[in-house]
């Protein structure tokens, strides 16, 4: 007997939206998953990731435990909390994983990216990008007369702000390794 034939958390205006304003909400998450290093792990991840359509912001893996033969793979995701919560039960389900955390909700974490920049290197150019490094505390690992290379470690929007500065200066070339992360305090 609706006369109105409203159906439940349809319209956003309207006054009987009852679905959750959170779920909406794109987030980006930090989550580092601890892993066998052997053969194939790292395309199980991915591949996890891949065929379900979930996007990587960014990714590294490196090994952490030699004796252990342990690896330490740092994903950047976007997703509703609903679909992260999802990522996080599947890795967890995955058999090379050993641990899962969400850098991004389990407390004070420190986050670092590391990129290395080429910038042309001429004329008043050359001062103003020697001055923005200084600025950045970007560390000059190659010069040329026509060019910088620049190393610049922080968070990953240090880095974009530092980009941003020196493209109307030449930017030539950007590359990234994507961002690390590990929890603050002792657990």
């Amino acid at each position: 007997m609706n006369s109105l034939r409203l159906k439940k958390g349809v319209s956003r205006k309207s006054a009987y939206d009852l679905r959750n304003p959170t779920e909406d909400i794109l987030e980006v998450h930090t989550l580092t998953v601890l892993v066998d290093n052997e053969a194939g792990v790292l395309a199980r991840v991915i591949g996890l990731f891949s065929g379900r359509g979930y996007n990587i912001e960014s990714l590294t893996v490196s090994e952490v435990d030699h004796k252990g033969k342990l690896s330490r793979i740092t994903i950047m995701t976007k997703g509703k909390p609903t679909v992260i919560e999802q990522i996080k039960a599947q890795l967890e389900r995955l058999v090379p994983v050993h641990e899962v955390h969400d850098l991004t909700i389990e407390g004070p974490s420190v986050e670092r990216e590391l990129a290395l920049l080429k910038v042309k290197g001429e004329g008043n150019h050359r001062v103003e990008a020697l001055r923005l490094a200084d600025i950045f505390r970007a560390r000059v690992v190659d010069s040329t007369l026509e060019s910088f290379v620049f190393e610049l470690t922080g968070p990953s929007e240090k880095i974009d702000k530092f980009a941003s500065l020196v493209e109307p200066l030449g930017l030539i070339e950007v590359a990234r390794t994507g961002v690390v992360g590990i929890s603050r305090g002792e657990i």
